[in-house]
């Protein structure tokens, strides 16, 4: 079995594991294969740490670290203590063993609780893969770092933390319809022995990584060009860094599809770099409509999934949408949310397969356009 094929069987086997979370699972696969940083935006319960605990389990011959972070966490927790012995020689050399600076798979979860004593340490090493503290200076063997928290950072410092991780994903309850099945799936994992998993070894992904940089981005790179200035236009930051390190995400989706060359569905990835949750939405319309007329394949599974939309949620967002244009009084930057937002809501409606409920949607929608239009 070639290495993507036991990669796309150890991420069945955490999909079979935890129901309603494909997303979630996929998008920890390519970032993976592209050797990016993922993060998980979620409340408490929702997995967030099974799901990432499970993967590292699933990686056979390498060093996994993970930490619940706190206000008063310090270096020493994370990146080992000073070696005794060294000091005694006036040496400050860090003892390593078991830490972080020796993982090829690392989670913090909590990560914007992160304090100044650690945090250029670790921005240091989740954008650059270096560990530096005094003289010391090291590279790290991170096949990827994963951060989670529950809320997003307001301090400007942790803003940049932020930055560190490529794509931003959000975990949220499983939809009720489908507790029956979390239940069996949470009792057959509680009863698994590790022999029952599938695994794939550090070796392999790094050849993975290797090959993605390989992978022809040639046929997609006008549209990517596009869409970067598209979202840029739109308020979304894309800096020239990100774009470039995008380009590995873009690879990945490709290569774990099993393909060398990418293809116009694999700018379905591009759905994930938002800043904040208002942008999620305005992601989606935007990347939806340019990945939605592509033919060529075989392309990944999330790429193809693209809820029908339900009439009455749409028509209940115009009414949304038309009431706070309407109701306060609003900055340059909220009305441009607004009208991103009805965008979205505009092409997700005409994915709704009643003729009658459409054109009456799409009626209501051109009149609140004309409103915005001529209050604004």
């Amino acid at each position: 079995m070639n290495p993507t094929d036991r990669l796309n069987d150890v991420l069945r086997h955490i999909k079979h594991a935890f129901i309603g979370k494909d997303e979630i699972v996929d998008l920890l696969g390519i970032s993976l294969i592209a050797k990016e940083n993922l993060f998980l935006l979620g409340p408490p319960g929702t997995a967030k740490s099974a799901i990432v605990r499970l993967l590292s389990q699933c990686l056979e011959d390498g060093r996994n670290f993970e930490y619940l972070l706190t206000r008063f966490t310090e270096p020493n927790e994370i990146f080992g203590p000073f070696d005794i012995r060294k000091l005694k020689e006036g040496e400050l050399i860090t003892n390593t063993e078991g830490m972080m600076p020796e993982a090829s798979f690392v989670f913090f979860d909590e990560i914007f609780n992160a304090n100044s004593a650690i945090l250029n340490s670790l921005l240091m090493a989740l954008n650059e893969r270096i560990f530096r503290r005094g003289k010391e200076t090291r590279r790290l063997p991170a096949l990827m770092f994963v951060g989670a928290s529950n809320m997003l950072p307001e301090d400007e410092a942790l803003a940049a933390l932020l930055d560190r991780f490529l794509l931003r994903v959000k975990c949220d309850y499983v939809d009720p319809d489908k507790l029956h099945e979390v239940l069996l799936a949470g009792w057959r994992l509680e009863a698994e022995t590790p022999a029952e998993r599938p695994v794939i070894s550090a070796s392999a992904i790094i050849g993975l990584q290797q090959e993605c940089r390989r992978v022809d981005l040639a046929p997609i790179r006008k549209q990517y060009i596009d869409i970067v200035h598209s979202l840029r236009s739109t308020g979304i930051k894309v800096s020239d860094r990100r774009a470039v390190k995008l380009q590995n995400i873009i690879a990945a989706s490709a290569l774990i599809s099993n393909r060398t060359t990418a293809i116009i569905s694999d700018l379905w990835v591009l759905k994930y770099i938002w800043d904040t949750e208002e942008q999620i939405e305005i992601l989606s319309g935007i990347i939806d409509a340019i990945i939605e007329k592509d033919e060529a394949g075989p392309a990944h599974p999330q790429a193809l999934y693209n809820r029908v939309p339900d009439p009455e949620e749409i028509m209940k967002e115009v009414v949304f949408l038309s009431s706070k244009w309407n109701g306060e009084t609003l900055s340059f930057e909220e009305r441009n949310v607004i009208k991103d937002k009805l965008r979205f809501v505009q092409n997700r409606c005409s994915w709704i397969k009643d003729a009658g409920q459409k054109t009456y949607i799409q009626k209501e929608i051109e009149v609140l356009w004309q409103h915005i239009l001529q209050t604004s």
